[in-house]
């Protein structure tokens, strides 16, 4: 005697197949390519400018960067300053602006907002070629002000450096 449960199967299958899509999709940026330039097994940080009126921005983003490339590279930071280095990430802040994300239908006031940075940043190579260069290059993360949550615009400026940071050193390993 058979049981038969019409709505277990489909969702069961659902199931499955989600489970198998997020196993599979790690695997779908693998490359066997070289994953950084045989010449550049170092790379100097220095602070980044930032052309801003919100300061301390490119302590941070600095920070967050050379963080971001001891954790997910085999590249080993180097002083700044000093001429050891095969290569070179510079960058200059060049935005950090909050943006109204959605407003009280009853107040009129921002119940969320977006906290955007913008950035241009090149890596260079110790003779001054660019391996990779971007121009605009943006993070964005929201938060929640309005009473209640009432976060703060830091937890959005935290946020939006560290993936700034992620992305950075994203399109670093990905131009080799």
């Amino acid at each position: 005697m058979s049981v038969c449960l019409p709505s277990v199967a489909p969702s069961l299958r659902r199931f499955v197949a989600l489970l198998l899509l997020l196993l599979l999709l790690p695997a779908c940026g693998y490359s066997f390519n070289q994953a950084r330039p045989t010449s550049a097994r170092t790379v100097a940080v220095p602070v980044f400018r930032n052309d801003t009126f919100t300061h301390g921005l490119e302590a941070h983003l600095t920070d967050a960067v050379i963080k971001e490339i001891q954790r997910r590279t085999p590249w080993v930071v180097t002083s700044a300053g000093g001429s050891a280095a095969q290569s070179t990430l510079s960058g200059t802040i060049t935005a950090a602006e909050l943006r109204a994300l959605s407003t009280s239908s009853r107040t009129g006031l921002v119940q969320e907002q977006a906290f955007e940075l913008t950035i241009d940043f090149t890596w260079a190579d110790s003779t001054g070629r660019p391996i990779v260069e971007r121009r605009n290059f943006k993070a964005l993360e929201s938060f929640i002000p309005e009473r209640g949550v009432s976060e703060r615009t830091e937890v959005a400026h935290h946020a939006a450096i560290q993936e700034l940071a992620r992305a950075i050193v994203h399109e670093m390993r990905s131009a080799w």
